[in-house]
């Protein structure tokens, strides 16, 4: 996962300077200098003299000599612990600065640290004791100048109180940085045109290198003080997909570059001095990038992950990424969350609740008992009270779960050492357990657990990290008895027979594989796609002797074959054109309703009138006046029989299609009814009242007459008036807006609010469920186009626009917006963008409708036309 990713770009890098060196065998917030080719002289001037060969290494808090031949160890010298530093072989008080030609370094000191002997990771051994070291460089006109710099480092470790310490070596990293400045011959091409340079630290795990980073018209540079682990590290803008600003240590001088996509390991972490400086190269950076778009929110990656667009684990380290979590960064590591709880079970029961921990409660409040105990010392505490007196996730924490691939970086953490053996990430169960009924264990996991490396579980670099106190060796970690495979011979690869030389081993090992069985070669890396299978409509019952060919369903009765062509007319919809237009009306378009067969198109309008239009003639064929006010909107009723039509005059009007005729009014409001809405004999009407109203139709034979009849069923209140309202498919769920920019999700089983949200500074333009029923979309004055989560009621997206989007209708993916501006707008959700403007109406675009197989789209404007429109594929 991210970290072994991170760990073998390092090794990569360490490949590029053959070196056993890295900067994790520095102190934490150390820094290294610089380098010299030099000879450690054992047993100066005996007969046992001996020049080791290497390269010594100056940093902020420690002498380091890391030999040529890796049979020795490395060795570091801690100048806290210098008794003595200066030119070998000179005294009096004056030896430190007088001119020699010797190129002799004496270090006189208390205590020594051996790393790497063999190149074997293990911890450090350590050497106490007065002893003198003499390092001879090559070049000796540079030991007057090593003498200094040790000196001066020397003072600054020495210093009493930590801070003081920090702010001197801080000094004299910046006198560095400030004598120094990126070598421009580094520059890839001669044409390449600087833009800005500044003083920065590269940021890995546990460490940073301070240096120069310069950023030209093509190219991001980065160039170590130290040159360590090669010269310069650079990246071309081009390869650039996404960056972030981060806050590193609480401030915000952080940027992390990425040129991937979707991996949590990013190409370079840069930790800056100076805000200003992290801000002009992000914004240099966003600005090249051709399609940049602003930093994705939480909850754009929510709608995506709702969607299926993501999955569990994409979003998660999604959400990670947004919360200034890095790989980079082991004191904010990705964190994950445990989700089984039975580590104990020999075969895990996915249907048993039991199975799983509660996510809605941190790790710290799973076990109530523990809870109670911490709940009761909160209470006792003096200020400032704390719950948890751990974190959930730190590097210590870390690198407990990962010290099987990443021993150094524990040695570092922990100053050379490994952690006691008990205490050791050594069995799965264990581990659930303590973190659980532990008083002051309370961690998740890390992503590693959920990807697919698993070489973190597994000792396979043979480290020797201890005995427990039962006897046995910290090894693999112990897996839950649920996790066990088939036994590892079964499998490709389990066991390497040619590798075998005992000629009586390798033949009992391939009897014991050909007769245990084995496992089939793995073809498959993801899981397997469904079958795409023909999905019938019912037929009617009859025996299977009696259906014959003729009979059977033609292609197209598939039901698939409408899903299909509506995500083919949505893939498209940015592909609309203008096929026709008619001015029908003497005022704004408020409302459009079309037959089944589309012949006859219905329109309501400010100028108080319906109007019935012939698609086939291209004629107005009738104009229906109720009252003396405007209408808002129009439905047809089942069976294109009858067209409502409801009115700013408080009623809501019944006209027979058939007879050419009212068929009734509905008085059922005190102010303006804004919208109507119709499903299974029941109506919904909104108004101005602050009321949504449902209605029960009640069938004319019923009661002798032609004339529709209504009991109310339910009343909606609201506050203030309501502009719109919406039903979701199965007519379970209303969504309504009001004039003050609330959104009002009802259950209309129990007629009660689920979810009440203020998500528009004005009036809400538009509501609707997206088909699933999951989200609603609604827009507003304030120009906003926002996504609900039906379920939880969180604002999950949001998007602005440069006018209020009048009207919509969506997919639950794409939406197509009518604006005020009178453009059609085609938005992606899903990558929270505008993908296309699509010219129509002269003035605001007032109502829009669209056929069931999304292939035509009509819309009504405030130019009181209305536009057919048909997809171009």
């Amino acid at each position: 996962m991210a970290f072994i990713r991170k760990k073998q770009q390092e090794q990569q890098l360490q490949l590029y300077s053959k070196e056993r060196f890295s900067l994790l065998l520095l102190n934490l917030e150390e820094y290294f200098f610089e380098q010299h080719t030099a000879h450690h002289i054992q047993h100066k001037g005996s007969q046992k003299e001996r020049r080791v060969r290497g390269s010594l290494k100056i940093c902020s808090k420690s002498v380091i000599f890391e030999p040529d031949a890796i049979s020795q160890p490395i060795i570091k010298i801690p100048l806290r612990d210098c008794i003595k530093i200066g030119k070998h072989g000179e005294n009096g008080t004056n030896r430190h600065f007088a001119k020699a030609k010797s190129g002799g370094i004496s270090l006189i000191f208390s205590q020594v640290y051996f790393i790497k002997e063999h190149n074997i990771v293990a911890p450090y051994k350590i050497e106490r004791g007065r002893m003198e070291y003499v390092f001879e460089l090559d070049v000796s006109g540079k030991v007057e100048d090593v003498v200094e710099t040790l000196l001066q480092l020397h003072r600054a470790s020495c210093l009493d109180k930590l801070g003081d310490q920090t702010a001197m070596i801080t000094a004299i990293l910046q006198s560095r940085l400030a004598r120094t400045s990126f070598d421009k011959n580094r520059f890839q091409s001669v044409s390449e045109k600087l833009h800005m340079e500044c003083k920065a630290e590269m940021v890995t795990p546990l460490v940073t290198n301070p240096g120069h980073v310069c950023i030209t018209d093509t190219t991001l540079y980065f160039q170590p003080l130290n040159g360590y682990p090669k010269p310069v590290v650079q990246i071309t803008l081009q390869d650039v997909c996404r960056i972030y600003k981060r806050r590193h240590g609480l401030m915000p001088l952080g940027l992390e570059v990425f040129c991937t996509e979707d991996d949590l390991c990013s190409d370079i972490y840069l930790k800056f001095y100076d805000p200003q400086d992290r801000d002009e190269l992000y914004f240099y950076i966003a600005t090249y990038l051709e399609h940049h778009v602003a930093e994705r929110t939480a909850e754009s990656y929510t709608l995506q992950w709702q969607r299926g667009h993501l999955s569990n684990y994409q979003y998660l380290l999604h959400l990670n990424n947004l919360a200034d979590r890095s790989c980079n960064d082991l004191s904010q590591y990705p964190v994950f969350p445990w989700i089984i709880s039975d580590y104990c079970s020999s075969e895990l029961d996915l249907s048993n609740p039991g199975t799983f921990r509660d996510l809605g409660k941190p790790v710290g409040a799973l076990n109530k008992e523990r809870l109670e105990r911490l709940l009761e010392r909160y209470q006792e505490m003096l200020e400032p009270k704390f719950m948890y007196g751990s974190h959930y996730s730190s590097p210590g924490y870390v690198l407990f779960y990962l010290v099987r691939i990443a021993p150094e970086y524990m040695l570092c953490l922990q100053n050379g050492r490994f952690d006691n053996a008990d205490r050791m990430f050594n069995s799965i169960a264990e581990t659930w357990k303590n973190c659980l009924d532990g008083a002051t264990d309370f961690k998740e996991l890390i992503p590693e657990f959920y990807g697919d490396d698993v070489s973190f579980l597994v000792n396979s670099l043979k480290l020797d990290l201890g005995k427990r106190q039962g006897g046995q060796m910290v090894d693999d970690v112990e897996l839950p008895p649920w996790a066990r495979i088939f036994h590892p011979l079964t499998y490709e690869g389990g066991v390497d027979l040619n590798s075998i030389e005992d000629p009586d081993e390798k033949v009992a090992m391939l009897t014991q594989i050909l007769e245990f069985g084995q496992t089939p070669k793995q073809l498959f890396v993801t899981p397997h796609p469904q079958r795409i299978t023909e999905k019938f409509k019912s037929l009617p019952q009859t025996s299977c002797d009696s259906v014959s060919i003729a009979d059977s369903p033609g292609e197209e009765s598939f039901e698939d074959l409408t899903e299909e062509s509506k995500k083919l007319a949505w893939n498209n919809i940015a592909k609309l054109q203008l096929h026709e237009q008619h001015k029908l009306h003497k005022e704004a378009v408020t409302g459009i309703a079309v037959s089944c067969n589309g012949s006859s198109v219905f329109t309501t309008s400010q100028d108080n009138t319906l109007k019935m239009f012939s698609t086939e003639s291209k004629m107005l064929q009738r104009s229906i006046s109720f009252s003396d006010m405007a209408l808002s909107s129009c439905l047809l009723l089942p069976g294109d029989d009858t067209v409502i039509s409801s009115s700013w005059d408080n009623n809501v009007y019944f006209y027979s299609i058939a007879f050419g005729r009212s068929q009734g009014t509905l008085m059922g409001h005190d102010d303006a009814v804004s919208k109507i809405c119709w499903h299974d004999n029941r109506l919904y009407s909104a108004s101005w009242d602050s009321t949504v109203k449902v209605w029960s139709s009640v069938p004319a034979e019923m009661i002798g007459t032609k004339r529709h009849q209504f009991d109310l069923l339910a009343e909606l209140e609201h506050d203030v008036s309501v502009d719109t309202i919406s039903l979701n498919a199965a007519s379970t769920l209303l969504v309504s807006g009001t004039r003050e920019g609330k959104v009002t999700i009802w259950d209309l089983t129990t007629a009660t609010i689920l979810h009440q949200i203020q998500c528009h500074s004005g009036t809400v333009c538009d509501t609707a469920f997206s088909p699933d029923s999951r989200h609603v979309l609604s827009t507003g004055e304030d120009s906003c186009v926002n996504v609900i989560d039906v379920q939880t009621g969180m604002l999950i997206s949001s998007m602005t626009s440069d006018k209020p989007q009048r009207c919509f209708i969506w997919d639950g993916n794409t939406v197509l917006s009518g604006s005020q501006s009178g453009e059609l707008l085609v938005w992606d959700l899903l990558g929270g963008k505008l993908c296309e403007r699509i010219q129509g109406h002269k003035g605001a675009v007032t109502c829009i409708w669209m056929n069931e197989q999304c292939s035509s789209i009509i819309t009504g404007g405030e130019d009181r036309k209305i536009m057919f429109w048909k997809l171009q594929y």
